[in-house]
């Protein structure tokens, strides 16, 4: 390895006129440094900022590359570090900041607590609210002496995070007080089934307030509540109406005799009033002193700045860290041609990475993790996310945006090969492991999974979403999918192939409301090819969208494997001038949808007006197998069936592996469909022994090109995520 020198070193004869600067910062160094080995800088703004000295001075040229090697250590963060336009390098010069050894340099957001800080509790008043039986379990940290200033208070009603800070141990979020206590199953959700109120207008009321939206209030026939101290605040996190409408709201009040819990906020879609899914509404109460009673858990006296925690492990060699930054660990804004190798970026309570209008940002096997926002969105041209691990994220793992839909061009920013698992912490709903907007963005070979809601959520145009291995994600939501757009004609271009999408949320069962693709709203111009579906609920779901080719899809053990319908016919807010979100042909004009380069790139969407625009028109199903679907292979509606012959559907095939007709749909009735069922006796072998771990086997592949021979193999050894000079090894599942 070279030495790190704070000069030029030449790379050729004189005829070579590209030289490298090489900066070091340690941790661990002196006050003074000056980039050297011997001296180097203690910070990485303090490398930024030299590097900007010797451009001023004239000693570094803008097309002279730069190298800061960053030494083993914790570098903690006090206000983001920030990379503007005059930290650019060029294509052939970039700038790179480098961990010396990958994985072992931290940028940190938060402060240690020693183990040692945390006593057992002695405050009579204190124990006394707590459960007799973890009394004893529970320890306390003064923080008046460590944490300056005092601590926000939290806000009545909020999405995503509480206010600041979080607890962090041995690499963990801490879950705030809370019943019932988090844990696998639906036990860890309180549930309502009858509103008193649900906050929604009253026009005839004769109370002014109640004539707007205003707080609602429940009947919840519980002792629990009792036991809280709400002066102190207690939040609830609910799903209030809808299963993808995730809001925490203050409690107002508890009447311990009617058994009423009053909220403190109302509520956008009012409480209990009306969904698809279950009738009753789920909540969990958080922030509660009395309610500490299980390991991983945590409570904060904001007044008295007492931090108390039960551990759930040896506290003596925990490491303790309490996030407090409010603000993204790094912010990139106008810079080019810079890379971010190797280094770990955690413990904020805010994003990780915010990068805008910046173009050939790298951000290169690094770590972010351990945060209350977002880990890492870019909005630029051609940047790159590679090989990174992205996980306990409070909202979205990695966001690409950029690009101009108006003009089609691509930004080509690209999200590959990263891991991405136990985000939407905070905020449950809409937080994907990858959003996508813009147009052109690539999202490839990434493993996506354990979420609440989404794998990818994405909008605009022309993005290519291949590769990605996602499974355990829709784990708490329903009416939701695993990759999900929605309610735009104009959302065109887009291709999802080649994706393995496997062990879903079930949702509620009833409804089969948990889906692998979900084009949901009348979305049209997707293409979905050559994915593959395995107990992944309703596997695709196509809601009165028009030209959305559906190729060569395997679907394996699922309720339902297609589903069409025409809501665009029945729904009285389509296309309505009244309701901006459903104003479908508003938003095509304004990207001037009938003139170039639009006409030309999606004439059918030009034409959309002259061509019965209510009906699912151009939805081709070619070449798909669906293999023991529970319920329906073909989920249509009345209205999609009167229009089948409008329909391109050909070569698809239908399997009951067993020839069961209990707990198996029926066979297919209509055009382009053929049908194969085994017998208990006999049943249709798939090779199916462990989808999940091996993949779909060689036998499986030559079975289906037998049964069908238009069917073109997946190539599944090439889905998810690959060995490379960052990642040596895979994770398990």
């Amino acid at each position: 390895m070279m030495k790190c020198l704070s000069i030029w070193l030449v790379l050729g004869m004189a005829s070579c006129a590209s030289a490298e600067l090489e900066v070091c910062v340690s941790a661990d160094a002196a006050g003074g440094g000056d980039g050297s080995r011997q001296k180097p800088h203690q910070t990485l703004t303090q490398a930024r900022d030299a590097i900007r000295a010797q451009r001023k001075a004239g000693t570094l040229k803008s097309g002279e590359a730069v190298t800061v090697h960053v030494e083993p250590g914790v570098y903690p963060l006090h206000a983001s570090w920030e990379l503007a336009a005059e930290d650019s390098g060029t294509a052939e010069a970039p700038i790179v900041y480098r961990a010396r050894e990958a994985g072992k340099v931290r940028i940190q957001g938060g402060m240690a607590l020693e183990p040692g800080s945390f006593k057992p509790v002695t405050d009579a008043a204190v124990m006394s609210r707590l459960d007799a039986a973890v009394r004893d379990k529970v320890r306390v940290c003064e923080l008046a002496g460590k944490v300056p200033g005092t601590f926000p208070e939290f806000k009545t009603a909020f999405r995503g995070a509480p206010a600041a800070p979080w607890l962090y141990v041995n690499g963990r979020p801490m879950t705030l007080a809370r019943w019932p206590n988090a844990g696998a199953s639906d036990a860890e959700w309180a549930s309502f089934s009858k509103a008193v109120d649900t906050g929604l207008p009253k026009p005839e009321a004769a109370d002014p307030a109640l004539r707007k939206p205003h707080p609602g209030s429940f009947l919840f026939d519980d002792p629990r509540p009792a036991r809280w101290n709400l002066s102190e605040g207690v939040w609830l996190l609910g799903y209030w109406t809808h299963d993808w409408s995730d809001e925490v709201i203050r409690i107002a009040s508890y009447d311990t005799e009617n058994k009423i819990i009053a909220l403190a906020a109302p509520h956008s879609y009012g409480i209990n009033a009306g969904t698809w899914g279950a009738a009753k509404r789920r909540f969990f109460a958080m922030n509660a002193l009395e309610e500490l009673d299980a390991p991983g858990e945590w409570y904060l006296d904001r007044s008295r700045k007492l931090l108390y925690l039960y551990s759930d492990g040896d506290l003596a060699t925990a490491e303790i860290v309490l996030a407090t930054l409010t603000e993204p660990l790094v912010k990139v804004n106008g810079a080019k041609y810079v890379k971010l190798v190797g280094m770990n970026f955690e413990y904020g309570h805010a994003d990780g990475i915010l990068a805008r209008n910046t173009e050939h940002l790298e951000i290169t096997g690094c770590v972010v993790a351990n945060l209350a926002g977002g880990g890492i969105s870019l909005d630029g041209t051609a940047c790159a996310v590679r090989s990174c691990d992205v996980f306990h994220i409070g909202r979205g793992g990695i966001s690409l945006n950029g690009g101009d839909r108006k003009s089609l061009t691509p930004a080509k920013n690209l999200a590959e090969n990263n891991h991405i698992h136990h985000f939407g912490i905070f905020q449950r709903t809409y937080a994907p492991g990858i959003g996508v907007n813009g147009c052109g963005q690539i999202a490839r070979n990434n493993r996506i999974h354990d979420a609440p809601h989404n794998a990818v959520l994405y909008g605009g145009n022309e993005h290519l979403l291949e590769r990605n291995e996602v499974y355990r994600v829709v784990m708490e939501t329903g009416d939701a999918g695993a990759f999900y757009t929605g309610r735009d004609w104009t959302s065109q271009g887009n291709v999802l192939r080649h994706n393995f999408i496997h062990h879903l949320g079930s949702g509620h069962a009833e409804h089969v409301n948990t889906m692998g693709i979900y084009l949901d709203d009348c979305d049209s111009g997707d293409t979905l090819e050559g994915n593959v579906f395995y107990r992944a609920g309703r596997a695709m779901m196509i809601g009165g969208g028009r030209d959305n080719p559906v190729l060569n899809n395997l679907v394996v053990d699922c309720p339902i494997g297609l589903h069409l319908d025409a809501r665009g016919m029945t729904w009285k807010q389509w296309n309505n001038p009244g309701d901006s979100s459903w104003h479908l042909e508003a938003k095509a004009q304004r990207l001037n949808y009938t003139e170039p380069p639009w006409s030309t790139r999606y004439p059918r969407l030009a034409a959309i007006m002259n061509e019965e625009p209510r009906q699912p028109l151009g939805n081709t199903i070619r070449r798909n197998v669906f293999v023991d679907c529970a319920k329906q292979v073909c989920s249509f509606d009345g209205n999609v069936r009167k229009l089948l012959d409008k329909f391109e559907i050909a070569d698809n095939l239908a399997v009951n592996t067993t020839g069961a007709v209990k707990d198996m749909a029926k066979p297919v009735e209509f055009k382009g469909f053929a049908n194969l069922a085994g017998t208990t006796d006999k049943p249709i072998d798939l090779g199916l022994d462990d989808v999940a771990a091996q993949g779909f086997s060689v036998r499986w592949q030559a079975w289906i090109h037998k049964e069908l021979p238009s069917f073109e193999m997946i190539p599944f050894e090439n889905i998810g995520l690959y060995r490379d000079e960052y990642r040596q090894t895979l994770p398990t599942r």
